[in-house]
Order: structure tokens, then sequence, then C-alpha cells
């Protein structure tokens, strides 16, 4: 039986008492429905999937956001990192994070990155999606036996966020020594569908590991 509760900060579906998770973070303006239905075509019935809910209101009045990008330096940021790690380690409660995968979309992917990476949580995969580096963030070294396992997807002609962002996580990620693949496409700032099957194919690979 599916299991539908949307608390004030998360919307959920799947069993109620899945073995596996799926954690999806939504970009600045969304909110947890906006990738809600990418979940489905990734993972089996099987998996949970928690869609978290940024913290703050959206400037605009639409939309909710991780930090406010639009002050100067983003003096939000740690705070958002340190309530996205509470979060994600509270999640890991029901389900291991060795068992769960996070995908984030945008400043969510930025979000992903920099607090999984940060704090080395021992994730089955992470997935990035026309994400980018936060200023002077350096993910922390892999040990040698423990790469992360990361995917990172990116429209060549994206208006908003550059390609070139996801060049540069890449070459960081790398060096850092984790697991990192970056999937280009013709296209914008956005999940184009023809890249859908790979990354369920990573989320797949990530749990079989």
């Amino acid at each position: 039986m599916l299991a539908m509760a949307p608390p004030t900060d998360q919307i959920r579906i799947g069993p109620a008492h899945a073995q596996r998770r799926l954690v999806l973070l939504h970009g600045w303006g969304a909110d947890a429905h906006d990738l809600l239905d990418l979940g489905p075509l990734l993972v089996g019935a099987d998996v949970g999937i928690v869609a978290l809910e940024a913290p703050l209101p959206h400037p605009a009045g639409l939309g909710r956001q991780w930090y406010d990008l639009q002050q100067p330096n983003w003096p939000q940021l740690p705070a958002a990192r340190q309530a996205l790690l509470t979060r994600l380690q509270a999640l890991a409660s029901e389900v291991p994070l060795p068992q769960t995968v996070v995908l984030g979309f945008s400043q969510g992917a930025a979000m992903a990155l920099d607090v999984a990476l940060s704090a080395a949580l021992p994730l089955a995969g992470l997935i990035a999606c026309s994400g980018y580096p936060h200023p002077d963030w350096h993910p922390r070294s892999a040990p040698p036996a423990q790469p992360q396992k990361i995917l990172l997807t990116h429209g060549e002609q994206d208006p908003v966020v550059p390609f070139a962002a996801s060049e540069e996580l890449r070459r960081q990620l790398h060096a850092a020594g984790h697991s990192t693949q970056l999937l280009s496409f013709s296209g914008g700032h956005t999940i184009d569908p023809a890249v859908i099957p790979a990354i369920g194919a990573f989320v797949e690979a990530a749990w079989r590991a």
C-alpha cells in the first residue's frame, strides 16, 4: 500500500517502510512538488521517495529557496547547509544513508553536493542536475576504498547556470577522488527527458554496488 503524507517541509510517496530511498531537492523558486513526478521514472514502486521543501520563501512571493541568491555573498548559506544536514540525518534514522540516493536540481544540486561531500555522508549515490559549486567550497577527499558515486547532468545551452559550472564540479570531484560522470545534453536549464534513462541506470547501479 502506498503512503503519501506531506508534512510542511516534505512530500513522501511510495511504501511507508521502504528499504531504499530517493531524496529530491528542488531548485530556486520551485517547491517540493517540482521534482516529484521525476521520482517514479527513476525508481521502482518499492522505493520510498522524499521531496524536501526549501525552508525559505522565495523573494518573488512564489516558491521556496534554500538561501537567497540575490543577497551579496549569500549570508544564509551556512544556516542552509546545517539545516539540510540535520534533515538528511533525521531521514537516515528511517532508511540508512548507504541505501539513500540524493538528487538535486540547480540550487538543490549545489546544496546536495556541498552538504553530502562536506560532511562525508555515506550515500549510495549523489546526482546533481544543472548544479554549480558554492564559492570557496572544496569537496572533502574520498577515502580510497569509498569514493562517492556522483552523476552530473547539464544542458550545454543552459542560460541560467552555465555548463562550465558542471565541468568545474567534475574537475574538483575527480581531484578529490570521487567517482564522477558528467552527462551533457543539447538543451537548457532542465532535466532533459533524454537523460532520464541514464539517471535511472545510475541509481540502480549505485544500489547494486
